[in-house]
This record gives structure tokens, sequence and C-alpha cells, in this order.
């Protein structure tokens, strides 16, 4: 499939079929090599193609120059499910690394590597990672790729034993991969252990937020760390769990908390709070949270609820000693009504701090609610104390999904997210939509 624009300045069609999920990272990246960027997705069978295109894992690459884009499959029907979305990476060499599990439904870790460098037309024969033994034939679920240059290795971060955070390393860029151990672990309640974002300073240290449990199960509060020097801390810098590499795993409730279940923020209590995105400019870093408002069960509950109608997202700022959180605006009602803690999320400009963009059917500008998710773009100049608005789209007749921001090269301001209409993780007819500016645009 090619597309063309005359413009970059306008929305453009990436991908007429696909959606992510956002517990992979980086899904989408610039090659300033190249001048291009590279997004993945799944294909579902709802959308154009139909069952024969369905659970394709691909990758979209826009020429930056021309504005024209091509997708690639990396793997032909594996699975109908957004939570299948391959991670991508940026070798040392130049090629590309890709990597993408099932949801759950089989044991293994898999990827691919582009034969040439920054081309991502043809690529390798598939490789996989069998954790059958290691996960007791219980599946795994997600990719997470981060390269630190002291050390040369690549993690992948994956939920596989007992659905806790695991580790997988490998020290030729991606090529091969062992098993690493595990970052937490805890009798488990419900359906998983800890939904966690990660990010890298790319050098030396891989910062991370990580929930307790999924947020129908738990009244989650929300934890920060970092790995260095083979070594988990608290955000303090209080070395919590030494070695990593093996590690068994520790309770993540021994982390600095970002945000506490039953904080109450401008009148409202919010509970069950779930990691949403994670940025780090400097020493600096800032996240957003999602979270129920006001729970008419009560902050205790434990129990699955599919009435939850108030959620809120929270923008948390840590620089580089404390963290403080503020209200960034009303999520809305859960948006599946199976999945009373989903919302259109949000998302921060890797490139500016200051900068988010959420997904929500209320208008954070005047509170009025609307007929679909419509995407805004928030700025503050207080560290997120108060934030000025305005649409990036409006009187949209479908809903605009899960935005992000690109990163891989400052001079690019990309935006990306999906827009049709979603009715599970596994049935979808979106397709993927980008906008690229200035990066003051």
């Amino acid at each position: 499939m090619v597309n063309t624009v005359p413009s970059l300045h306008v929305p453009l069609l990436l991908n007429n079929n696909g959606a992510w999920c956002w517990f992979q990272d980086e899904r989408a990246l610039i090659d300033p090599a190249n001048n291009t960027m590279l997004v993945g997705s799944v294909a579902a069978p709802e959308g154009p193609g139909g069952a024969e295109r369905g659970g394709n894992i691909e990758v979209a690459v826009l020429d930056l120059a021309t504005g024209r884009s091509r997708v690639h499959v990396l793997h032909g029907r594996l699975e109908s499910d957004d939570h299948n979305a391959p991670a991508l990476l940026i070798r040392a060499d130049g090629r590309y690394v890709a990597m993408y599990a099932k949801h759950k439904t089989d044991n293994y870790s898999r990827w691919r590597i582009s034969t040439r460098p920054h081309d991502a037309s043809e690529w390798e024969p598939e490789q996989h990672f069998d954790w059958t033994e290691l996960a007791d034939g219980r599946g795994a679920t997600y990719s997470n790729l981060h390269h630190l240059r002291e050390e040369d290795r690549v993690y992948n971060f994956v939920r596989a034993i007992n659905d806790d955070p695991t580790l997988m390393i490998s020290d030729d860029h991606g090529s091969t991969w062992t098993f690493g151990g595990k970052l937490f672990t805890r009798p488990k309640i419900g359906y998983v252990n800890g939904y966690t974002r990660y990010v890298s300073n790319g050098t030396d240290r891989i910062d991370l937020i990580t929930t307790d449990h999924h947020p129908r199960d738990f009244n989650n509060s929300i934890y920060h760390g970092y790995l260095q020097n083979d070594a988990l801390h608290d955000a303090a810098g209080n070395v919590v769990s030494r070695p990593l590499t093996g590690s068994a795993g520790i309770n993540q409730s021994v982390l600095t908390t970002v945000f506490e279940a039953g904080t109450t923020l401008d009148g409202d209590v919010l509970t069950h709070g779930w990691t949403t995105d994670l940025r780090r400019q400097g020493t600096e870093l800032a996240a957003i949270v999602t979270c129920r408002a006001n729970d008419v069960n009560g902050p205790l509950q434990r129990e699955q609820m599919l009435d939850v109608d108030d959620h809120r997202l929270l923008y948390a700022r840590f620089d580089g000693v404390r963290w403080e959180l503020h209200p960034l605006a009303v999520a809305g009602p859960g948006l599946l009504p199976h999945e009373q803690d989903y919302t259109g999320l949000g998302a921060v400009d890797p490139h500016d701090l200051n900068r988010v963009y959420i997904s929500t059917p209320v208008d954070p500008r005047t509170g009025a609610t609307t007929a679909h998710y419509e995407i805004y773009r928030g700025v503050t100049s207080d560290s997120g104390a108060g934030w000025t608005w305005e649409a990036i789209t409006e009187g949209s007749t479908v809903d605009n999904l899960r935005p992000m921001v690109v990163p891989g090269d400052p001079s690019v301001h990309a935006l990306c997210w999906f827009r049709g209409s979603m009715t599970s993780s596994q049935a979808y007819q979106t397709e993927i939509m980008a906008l690229i500016s200035s990066p003051r645009g």
C-alpha cells in the first residue's frame, strides 16, 4: 500500500488498517539517517484486507521529505490483537530490530532484523525465544527494546513468568537473546502483575513506572524506579535489588510512590491507577497516569466493575529529586464495556516534557462532551500545575485514540494516533494517522 499527500502539515494516512496497545515501545521511531518514520501496528480482519490481512504485524514507513508511505509485513496473520504490536530499535549498524509477541496465546517472543541498514523493505527470517519452560507454558506478552551504550547491551522487557515484568538480554545488538531474570514478582491477584512503562537515557539508565496489578482487579498505586549498573534503584537512588541480572524479582511497592491510590486532587478521590506514558529529558521525567475518579464502589474496590463512568488523566513530573502530581484532564467513561479502565490515553512529547497530547470525549477547554474521542494538545509553563489546550481533531465522525509522539529526531515533531471504531483489543476498524510539523508547531 502506498499513500501520497501534498503537504506534511495536515494529518495524513499512514496505514489503512492498524492499531497498537500502549505497553510496547518504541512503537514508532524516526530514523534521521534517511529522514523516515517507522510505525508498528497490528491489522484486524474488520479492516481493509479482511481475514487475509487480520493479525498481520506491520511496519509503515513514511518518507518525511515526500509524504510517501509504504507498509511492510513482518509476520502475516500472527494474531488479531493490538497487544502484539512490534517494538522497534535502530542498531548501531543502522539495521532495524522488530520484536513482537502474542497476547499470552503462545510462549514465544519473536524478532526480525532488517537485511540492510536504514531499509525496512526486507527482513531476515523470524527468530524466536521460547518461554515454555520458564513461564510454565502460560504465555508471553509485550516487547520493549532499550539499548544502553555504556554496556553495549540491549534489553527487552516482556510480561512473562507469573505474568511479571521479565527481562531478555542481548549482547550482540538483538541478533540473539538470553533470559535475564525478573524485575518484580508477588502473589498474583486477578489477571497479571504490574503494568510497566520504560524510558531510557540511551547511555546507562532505564527508568520505569509500574502498577501493582490490573486496575480492574486491584486498587493500584504507581511506583517509580530505575535500572543502572545491574541494580534496581528507587527514585532517590537507593539500591532495592542487586544483581538485576538473574533476579527472582522483588515487590514493586518498595519503589518510590508516584501516585497513591485514594489520593484526592481538586476534590476528586482517585483510585485504580494505570500507567500510560513516561518520557525523560536530562534528569527530569514526565508521566501520564489514568485513574478512576470518585468510584461509586469506594476506593478499596477489588472486584471487576463494568459501570465506571468517570476517569482522569494525571500528569506527574520528576525534577530529579521528587515527584509532583497534577490533574491533567477528564478522560470520560471506560472506552470499552468489558475494559472499564480503558481510556483514549495520552502521550508526553519526548523532546518537550511541557507538551502533551490526549484523547478524550470531554473537551478540556470547556468541559463539554463531544460525540467522539478527539485529540488535544496541552502546554504547561509551570511543570504541570496549569495547562492551555488546543484541538488537533474536531467534529470527528469516528474516535481518535491512543496518541503517541515519535522520538528519534528533535528537529521533527511527529504525532501519530489511530482513528475509527474499536469494540475490543481483538476487533477494530481503525486507520493510522500522522501529523508532522516543526518542533514548535
